[in-house]
Parts: structure tokens; sequence; C-alpha cells
């Protein structure tokens, strides 16, 4: 437990460290690769690039100070961080590492304002925080490696098959090289590749696997990132397995982890909407299968949103859950058709989802809602569900990425 002292002062100071928190994690990350180059390995450059990173530790440390005194508030947060860094094979010594570097970030930036009080109750707080994360990923990693069929770290699985679902979406099919078995996993967990890139060095990535669970197999179907402007770099991992990676080929995958879970172990009384945006669709299209063949009397309504055709991934895979179950209702909406989508019934209907299309489809008032994609297709949904009051309890997402905020339009 913090002292009471602590306490006090981290609140505090949460205005002043809010209104500085991205030049402190800026400075931060620049401090620690200068310092501890090694750790660089668990950090995705280009969402280093892009300030996604920065501004999502922003938002964690400034959460953490706000929640100083009443730390139960912080349980899904903590399970985020702990299922991500058992991902990608965070340890216990690594926390030291990130305790310094942030200490001295908050230095540098505060100036005099953070005095030897301020530091020292900083560092207490953080202590408390590293020995949560260490405890919760401790168990996490037990649990990967005792699971049937589960290891740790990173194991060699082949590529079995590889098969383009758009023009922007590959999907491939994963075993494992040493013929044993696949460890279960839960609906919408992902699984972490580490790719020695032949050019340039990079971090491990997670892709989510968007089959059910209880087959020999893992899938994963990745999106090929283009360019979001000049500044912005190719996604240098999904070009590399679309363009590189062949049928038979070796991978190294770290185990499932994650938890934007539905769990279908558990009888599922209420209706649940699954609503997916582009490649958002992977997480998701697990788990409606995996109710469909555990849970056939829930309702289930899964919207998917394309742009159009050319993209729309999975698309048939999503459709035979309507014609095989009589508990699924289906709707796809593209938000720029080509000429004949439309006509030829593609899609049902055509431009972006609105509080309508939602109000009219999905059974509102008791549902719950899972939903993934891009961040303005999800601000947009998380609007939708806030102003037909859908309860915080019964709404559920996903980023891909560093977690982003969706408190502008919610």
């Amino acid at each position: 437990m913090l002292s009471d002292k602590t306490i006090q002062i981290v609140k505090e100071i949460t205005p002043a460290v809010a209104s500085n928190a991205e030049k402190i994690t800026c400075c931060f990350y620049q401090r620690m690769f200068a310092g501890n180059p090694e750790v660089k390995a668990f950090f995705n450059q280009a969402h280093q690039h892009s300030g996604g990173q920065q501004s999502a530790l922003a938002g964690a440390i400034c959460a953490y100070f706000t929640h100083i005194d009443d730390l139960d508030a912080l349980g899904p947060a903590v399970e985020l961080i702990a299922q991500k860094h058992c991902s990608l094979g965070v340890q216990p010594e690594h926390y030291p590492i990130v305790g310094k570097h942030l200490i001295d970030a908050i230095k540098e930036v505060m100036g005099e304002g953070a005095t030897d009080e301020i530091i020292e109750a900083v560092a207490e707080a953080y202590g408390l925080l590293a020995d949560v994360c260490i405890d919760r990923e401790a168990d996490v990693y037990s649990d990967q490696a005792d699971a049937p069929g589960g290891w740790s770290g990173y194991r060699d699985f082949f590529v079995e098959r590889k098969q383009e679902e758009s023009d922007v979406v590959t999907s491939f099919y994963l075993k494992p090289s040493d013929g044993g078995q696949v460890r279960d996993f839960v609906p919408g967990q992902y699984i972490t590749l580490k790719v020695d890139h032949p050019d340039t060095p990079t971090s491990p990535r997670n892709y989510s696997l968007s089959d059910a669970p209880g087959q020999s197999h893992y899938r994963i179907s990745v999106k090929r990132e283009s360019p979001t402007n000049a500044t912005t770099p190719d996604g240098l991992i999904s070009s590399y397995l679309h363009d590189q990676v062949r049928q038979g080929d070796v991978l190294q995958i770290g185990p499932p982890c994650g938890e934007f879970v539905l769990d279908v172990s558990q009888s599922i009384d209420t209706p649940v909407v699954l609503i997916a945006g582009g490649i958002g669709v992977t997480p998701l299209l697990s788990m409606a299968k995996s109710l469909v063949q555990s849970q056939p009397s829930t309702q289930v309504y899964f919207m998917q949103a394309a742009r159009n055709s050319s993209v729309h991934a999975l698309g048939e895979e999503v459709e035979s859950l309507k014609t095989s179950a009589s508990n699924v209702q289906t709707h796809v909406i593209y938000d720029q058709p080509l000429d004949d989508d439309v006509a030829s019934g593609k899609c049902d209907s055509a431009g972006l989802i609105d509080t309508d299309l939602i109000r009219e489809w999905a059974p509102v008032a008791d549902a719950q809602f899972y939903f993934c994609g891009p961040k303005p297709f999800m601000q947009n949904v998380a609007s939708i569900l806030n102003e037909l009051g859908v309860d915080e309890s019964r709404i559920h997402f996903e980023f891909f990425g560093p977690l982003q905020d969706l408190a502008a339009t919610t």
C-alpha cells in the first residue's frame, strides 16, 4: 500500500503532470532508447513515429495518478498492460529501467517543480504499480506454459496455407513445426509474431486470431498497411508477410494473449452485437464462430463495415454464419461502394454507420456490444452507443496498436 503522504502528493501534482504528460513521455522514450537501447526491440517504431505510444503512455500515467487512491479502478488497464507485456516477453528486470528513465524525464520536464519529495512519491507509486504488473504477468506466463499445448517464449510454426481474402488482406494458417498440440485460446485473443526482417530490425507484432478455437491450426488475417501520408512508413512486417512469406516457411510465434475476449465457456443469456470496421473483423469473427458453435441459443448480430467489395475481407465467412445458423443476423455496409456493389447485393447498405441504423437493427436495450476497427470508426461507434444510452458495462472494444482515446466523442 502507498503511504498517505505519497497519495496526497501524487494527487496534488496530477494536474501539472497531465498538462506535461506527452512532453514527459517523449523525453522518457528518448532517454530510455539512448541509455538502454536493448529495450528498443520491445517497441513498434511505427507507433513511435506516429506518436501513438507516447500518447498511450501519457494517458496511462494520467489514469494512474488520477486513481492513485482507488487502484481497483485500474484493474482493466493493468490487465491490458500485463497481456501486452507477456505477448512481448517483458521481464521483471525491465521495470527498473523504465522507472529510472521515467523519473529522469519528469525531472527534466518539470524542472525545479520536481522536488525531492515529489520524486520520492512518484518513485514509490511507480514501484507499487510495477509490483502489481509483475505479479500478474508471472501468472500469465505460468498459465501460458502449463496449459495443454502451451509454451513459453517463441515456438516454431510453419505456414500450412496462405490465402488471399481481399486486395489488401491475406490469411495465414499456422501449424506447430514440432507436430505438437496447439494451445487453445479465448475468442478475441491474439498471437505474437517475431520476424527477423532481412533489412530492418523490428519489434514483434500482435495479430488477432481470426478463426474459432479448438482446431489444429492458428489463423491470422493480415492487412497490408500502406502509408497514410508522406511521412508515414509502409507496414514493414505486413508487407514482408504478404510479399515474401510462402507456404512451408517457418515463423516464430508467441502464445495467445489479450484481454478483449468473449468467454463462451459460460452461458450467455443476452444478445451479442459485433461491429467490425475493416481489419477489425478478425477478433470479432473468431467470437462469432465460437458463439455459433457453443451458444446456439444466443442471438448474434454481426455488422461489418468496409470501404467496398475490393477490400471486404472474410465477408463470405460472416455470411455463412447467417446461412448456417438461425441465431445470426448480419449487415454489411460500404462507405465507398464500387459501381455495382449495391445493385449486385454485395452490401446491404451504403454510407456510414449511424445512430438510426444501430437503433433499428440491434437490440440496444440489453445487448453486449463488441467493436473493433480504425480510430475514426471506433469513435463513431462509441458516440452512437453513448447517444443510445448503452451502459459502459455493456461496451467492449479493442484498438490495434497503442491504446487511444475515445473520450472526445463519448
